[in-house]
């Protein structure tokens, strides 16, 4: 609770600090530099902290939250109805967040200027700081006895101290160090090298009178072992879901084919090419609550038991969803070029074709449901997998592999251009959309994509079954 108490705390004074560049006047900022009709080092570093605070201050949040809020379910659903339920909405609600932003608060910020555009969300952020405080005595707290991050370091110090040792065959309570209160006495036999970093070589030499390990680099628990397996373990799975935020990275293209094609929903109405991309973020909102309030209660109906897709269906129906989203991107561009340079345009990159931009909308709509069940799968799928005590690294990890992923697809479009626009020729990605190959371009993400599917299956057959699979999933 501290830990999004201290982080919530810093994203409000981000907030404030930037809210305040747009409360003080050019002319006096300027003066306390004696500097006038330029940036001021004072403006720039206001400008930058603000920027700074926001940025620790939101990770420190988005990587406690969703794990504090299974802490509040977990003394209560026996089950796991309501968590698996509640995976769906948290995400929901973070992507409707997202789109109240992009519309609501820009439009106030375009229509009634920066100083109530800022500030009308550090008043949101005031008050629900204020409403986490106010609800303290409600939540379940759960003490946190050890730093991770060491412990999981120790882990690869210690099994690489005692590499030399030769493990036993026979495995004993006394054997193997591990806390009086643990249920874990002995290492499982997966990945065994690491098994070495809780093995009791001599007592007398690791151990100290009261029975706690000499040196912890040299001696480490059971749980910490298993713990730093079970993360070694879904990283395989963890990379498969970095290949779909490269392709939802594709969208930034999606205003530039938008503006080259005909938006007129009717003959007075015309969608912006910027305002495409909400059409993903609804899609998102609208597969969760179709999963949630429709297909789960049908098929439980059905079926006559709790049903639903476990956290590895889930990601790789959104892994496969992402597939066919690009693939349909790849056919749509295809055919749009077809058409601008058969009309003539191939020199005009601005000009409107004759075809309907909500040719557009599967994309969309696909990305909607890959967004909404691979990432809600990979929440599952970490929390599950993964100790209790590692509920916050697991919470991290999906907005990690968001993170990787980005910078992927900065490489990819790095590499595609260079390639494909060396030797003066034209490259793919031209500024001009009609004389580049964006199809080509699209078509090389699908192969990308097809490739990571099949990677991913091969991942999650090797990993095997997930904690909690059986009577709740479908079969």
């Amino acid at each position: 609770m501290m830990f999004i108490a201290t982080f919530g705390t810093l994203f409000i004074l981000g907030m404030v600090l930037l809210w305040s560049t747009t409360m003080i006047p050019r002319q006096i900022s300027n003066q306390l530099t004696n500097v006038y009709n330029s940036t001021s080092t004072m403006q720039l570093l206001i400008l930058h902290s603000s920027f700074a605070l926001m940025a620790i201050g939101a990770g420190g949040i988005r990587s406690s939250s969703l794990a504090f809020g299974v802490d509040q379910l977990s003394m209560k659903d026996k089950d796991g109805n309501v968590k698996e339920s509640y995976f769906g909405w948290y995400y929901a609600s973070v992507t409707l967040s997202i789109l109240l932003g992009l519309t609501g608060v820009v439009y106030i910020q375009e229509t009634m200027g920066w100083k109530v555009g800022f500030g009308i969300p550090v008043i949101l952020m005031f008050i629900s700081t204020i409403s986490f405080f106010l609800a303290s005595p409600f939540y379940v707290k759960l003490e946190t006895k050890k730093n991770m991050v060491s412990g999981l370091a120790q882990v690869i110090v210690a099994s690489y101290r005692n590499r030399l040792v030769q493990l036993n065959q026979e495995y004993g309570n006394l054997t193997y160090y591990h806390e009086k209160d643990s249920i874990l006495l002995v290492p499982s036999e997966s990945l065994r090298f690491l098994n070495k970093a809780c093995m009791i070589r001599d007592p007398s030499q690791d151990l100290k009178p009261d029975g706690r390990p000499l040196n912890p680099w040299n001696l480490c628990t059971v749980d910490q072992v298993e713990e730093l397996k079970a993360l070694l373990r879904v990283i395989p799975i963890w990379t498969a879901g970095i290949m779909l935020t490269v392709n939802v990275s594709q969208g930034s293209f999606l205003v530039l084919e938008a503006s080259s094609m005909d938006r007129h929903v009717t003959s007075n109405f015309e969608i912006p090419s910027g305002s495409f991309g909400t059409f993903m973020i609804i899609s998102v909102v609208l597969w969760v609550i179709l999963y949630d309030r429709v297909l789960v209660p049908a098929a439980s109906l059905i079926l006559g038991r709790p049903a639903c897709l476990g956290s590895k269906q889930k990601i790789g129906l959104g892994l496969f969803s992402s597939c066919v989203s690009i693939a349909s991107l790849a056919i749509v561009e295809n055919i749009r070029r077809g058409i601008a340079i058969d009309q003539g345009y191939s020199e005009q990159p601005q000009a409107v074709v004759n075809l309907s931009a909500l040719w557009l909308l599967p994309r969309q709509i696909l990305d909607g449901l890959a967004e909404a069940s691979a990432c809600i799968g990979q929440n599952e799928f970490f929390l599950a997998e993964l100790p209790q005590s590692m509920s916050s690294l697991a919470s991290t990890l999906g907005g990690l592999g968001m993170s990787v992923g980005n910078l992927a697809a900065s490489f990819v479009l790095s590499g595609v251009d260079g390639v494909t626009g060396g030797g003066g020729n034209e490259s793919w990605l031209s500024s001009n959309i009609n004389k580049g190959h964006y199809d080509y371009y699209y078509a090389f993400i699908f192969s990308l994509c097809i490739a990571n599917f099949g990677y991913f299956i091969y991942c999650s057959k090797a990993y095997g079954p997930c904690k909690g699979n059986g009577k709740y999933n479908f079969k």
